[in-house]
C-alpha cells in the first residue's frame, strides 16, 4: 500500500511538471534562422547573449532562432508559471555554402554568391567578434 501511495504521488509530480525538451545544441549558421516548435506554451524567452543568436517568437509554440554572431549562447524558454519548457545551446557558424572571403593584404571582404557574387552586407573582417576564424584550404 505505501509502495502504491509513493508511486501515485511521484506520477502526479511528473504529470505536474512540462516535458522539458533539452536537445543536443542547436546550430545555426550566421544570418539564417532555425525553426524550433515547442511542446508547451512559451512565456518567457531568454537568450544568453543577443550578439550571438536572436529569437523570434512567431506565436507561443513557435520560435525562429537567428545567427547573429558566430560563438556558442543558450536559450531557456520559460512557461507562465515560470518552469523550463526548453534549454538548449546555440552554436552559430560559418555558412557551408554560397560565401567567399576575399583577401587583400589585411583588409577582407565577405562575399555572398549565388550565379555571381556581390560584397556581404555583413562587410567583412573589421568586424571582430563577428569574423570566424581563419581557416587554411
Amino acid at each position: 500500500m505505501r509502495r502504491m501511495i509513493v508511486a501515485l504521488s511521484l506520477l502526479g509530480l511528473a504529470a505536474a511538471s512540462p516535458a522539458l525538451a533539452q536537445s543536443r545544441p542547436l546550430s545555426v549558421e550566421i544570418d539564417h534562422t532555425a525553426r524550433l516548435n515547442l511542446r508547451g506554451a512559451a512565456s518567457s524567452v531568454v537568450v544568453g547573449n543577443p550578439q550571438i543568436a536572436d529569437v523570434t517568437v512567431v506565436d507561443e509554440h513557435t520560435l525562429f532562432i537567428s545567427g547573429r554572431g558566430f560563438g556558442v549562447t543558450e536559450i531557456v524558454v520559460l512557461d507562465g508559471l515560470g518552469r523550463t519548457i526548453y534549454e538548449s545551446e546555440v552554436v552559430v557558424s560559418a555558412p557551408s555554402s554560397g560565401q567567399v572571403r576575399v583577401w587583400r593584404g589585411s583588409s577582407v571582404t565577405d562575399m555572398a554568391c549565388s550565379t555571381t557574387c556581390a560584397p556581404s552586407v555583413r562587410g567583412g573582417g573589421s568586424a571582430g567578434a563577428a569574423t570566424p576564424p581563419a581557416t587554411t584550404p
